[in-house]
């Protein structure tokens, strides 16, 4: 059977839901903005408007007023976006059972059961458009396809509120002029590097050698290049399929410049802590540890190291980060952000290699501690418990960087 998919992407999302709760800057330029005072100061997102006028995403405040000088600035409201992420996946979900989210604000729905052809399928995404506009009030636009590089392609042609088809028999004419850079995982690296081999286009990488693009990219050259020629048969994943993970991780901009080594110490305990949690909620331990710093100059710089065993264990993750540091980056002080990831996981329920290194009595005691800190924030909340090292700075102290993790799971190629 002939597929049919869409790609569903809400049209400036965090700034389309403001404005429903802002009647009043609907039609003027707006843009959800960190928070500077956190050092977070930056674009979001923005409306329409807005970008008319040069405001784009990432870039600081004071340069988006800059570019318009009329702009409105509001904070996010995380918790209203997800809500109305999950009210958007309720409307798809009515029309299949294969929905794979992209982020909040853009979903792969497969309607290869309502929708026998292309055709039939852009009807129905201009039905789901109109009830998105009708019944939740943003706007959407969809791309439809045989598969989901195609669909994601064909939700950027037309914005706001367009549906574009790519038809199998015509998708050469419609693609292949576009920037390669638009084709799905071809980033600013990659580009760069087609393009000193003169691949500037999709066209020209569905054209290219094949060697000269495992040579240049490896084997996901070839993979581009297969997705170039519409080749892509990755399924939607189901409604109830949960993604698998491959890492758990998480990052903060500190209120204050990192100094010092200690001060260092500190904050990558903070990050140890949520990352130690996310993987004993998870179910997972990890066996490899990955930290990322950024200093005041924006220069970033990442290293990572193998632990004798897996481990979702605080003090173990926290201290063979900090021994990455302290190997790595004391020479770069001062930093305005770190960060601090594991992966190489493995369930909790897998058999481990006792080690002669450590007494299992000292491992069990320590795991103990940590559920039992684990159930008293649950029910307490963050601060109820705190590390005394932590302490030692009441700015570092205040951070929560829990509530901001970011959990990834397997690359959309791995399958």
């Amino acid at each position: 059977m002939k597929r049919v998919i869409l790609h569903v992407d809400a049209n400036c999302f965090y700034a389309s839901v403001e404005c429903l709760y802002h009647p009043s800057i609907r039609s003027k330029p707006v843009a959800v903005c960190g928070d500077p005072e956190a050092r977070h100061g930056i674009v979001l997102t923005a409306n329409y408007p807005a970008k008319r006028m040069g405001v784009k995403v990432g870039q600081a405040i004071w340069q988006a007023r800059q570019a318009c000088a009329g702009l409105i600035t509001v904070p996010p409201h995380y918790d209203l976006y997800v809500h109305f992420s999950e009210m958007m996946r309720a409307i798809w979900e009515e029309y299949s059972d294969r929905v794979e989210a992209f982020g909040l604000d853009e979903n792969w729905v497969d309607v290869s059961g309502e929708a026998r052809d292309i055709r039939q399928g852009r009807l129905l995404a201009d039905t789901l458009r109109e009830r998105t506009k009708k019944e939740l009030g943003i706007s959407v636009s969809i791309g439809v396809a045989d598969n989901k590089i195609f669909a994601k392609l064909g939700s950027d042609f037309k914005k706001p509120d367009g549906t574009t088809a790519i038809y199998p028999e015509s998708f050469k004419e419609k693609i292949w002029p576009l920037p390669a850079r638009d084709l799905l995982y071809v980033g600013p690296a990659t580009t760069k590097k087609l393009a000193r081999v003169n691949i500037f286009t999709i066209g020209d990488l569905a054209r290219a050698d094949s060697g000269l693009l495992k040579m240049l990219l490896g084997k996901n050259g070839l993979l581009l290049q297969a997705f170039a020629l519409g080749l892509d048969s990755s399924p939607v994943m189901p409604v109830t399929a949960a993604a698998a993970i491959k890492s758990i991780g998480n990052s903060t901009t500190t209120p204050h410049d990192i100094q010092t080594a200690e001060e260092a110490k500190c904050v990558y305990y903070l990050l140890a802590e949520s990352v130690a949690a996310r993987l004993r909620q998870h179910g997972f331990r990890a066996r490899c540890v990955s930290i990322s710093a950024r200093t005041t100059e924006l220069s970033t710089g990442s290293c990572q190291t193998m632990l004798n065993e897996p481990t979702d264990i605080t003090s173990q993750i926290a201290e063979g980060a900090y021994a990455l540091f302290a190997r790595q980056f004391t020479h770069r002080l001062p930093l305005r952000s770190v960060g601090l990831s594991c992966s190489h996981l493995s369930p909790v329920t897998a058999p481990m290699q006792l080690s002669f290194a450590e007494d299992p009595r000292e491992r069990m005691k320590k795991e103990r501690l940590d559920q039992t800190i684990d159930d008293l924030r649950r029910r307490y909340g963050h601060n109820i418990l705190q590390r005394g090292i932590v302490l030692t700075d009441s700015a570092f102290a205040a951070l929560k960087p829990k509530e901001d993790n970011t959990i990834h799971p397997v690359p959309f190629w791995a399958g």
